[in-house]
C-alpha cells in the first residue's frame, strides 16, 4: 500500500505494481543541519506534488523526455 503523506489518499497498486506515478523523497540529513542523523522518507501523489511546487519562489526545471521506456 502506498499513501500520499500530504493528503492521505491511497494510490492505486495492482499485484504490487503502482498504477499511478508519485514523488518519493528519501533524505538522510547530515552535518550542518539540525536534523543530523535523521532519515526522512515520504510520498506525494501527483496532485500534491503539483500543489507543492506551485509554491516555489524559483520554478522547478521541467524537461520533456524524448523517449519513454
Amino acid at each position: 500500500m502506498i499513501k500520499c503523506n500530504k493528503c492521505g489518499r491511497e494510490l492505486s497498486v495492482v499485484n504490487d505494481i503502482p498504477r499511478e506515478d508519485f514523488l518519493q523523497i528519501n533524505k538522510s540529513w547530515g552535518y550542518f543541519s539540525k536534523k543530523d542523523g535523521k532519515n526522512y522518507k515520504f510520498v506525494l501523489c501527483e496532485k500534491c506534488c503539483d500543489d507543492f511546487v506551485s509554491t516555489f519562489e524559483i520554478p522547478v526545471d521541467v524537461e520533456d523526455n524524448i523517449e519513454l521506456l
